[in-house]
């Protein structure tokens, strides 16, 4: 089967006290949640999880993002994961989350 999507996840760390990083805000646990229900929907071989350093905008993380559709998601949380899978399952785009403007450096 060929890749469909590429999923990236911020789960970027820093030292308290300065910029935010999505791993303190729960991204490594979406990442791992969002593995699991992926090979649990069978598409394993379809949807490539990988963890990511620095996506960009720290501000407003946890950030993901859909490759090869390149759809940016901020603020999202282990609750979104299934709408999230059923958007990569062929199910409508997970809106609510859906990066408005593309990222920048300056975010």
């Amino acid at each position: 089967m060929a890749l469909r999507h590429h999923v990236f996840v911020c789960t970027n760390t820093r030292p308290e006290g300065g910029r935010p990083a999505c791993a303190g805000r729960g991204g490594a646990e979406i990442c791992a949640t969002l593995t699991r229900a992926v090979l649990a929907r069978g598409l394993g071989g379809e949807v490539a999880i990988t963890p990511s350093g620095c996506l960009g905008p720290c501000f407003d993380g946890p950030n993901l993002v859909v490759y090869p559709q390149a759809l940016w998601y901020e603020g999202v949380t282990v609750d979104d994961v299934p709408a999230l899978v059923d958007s990569l399952d062929g199910g409508p785009i997970m809106s609510r989350r859906l990066r408005s403007a593309p990222a920048t450096d300056d975010d």
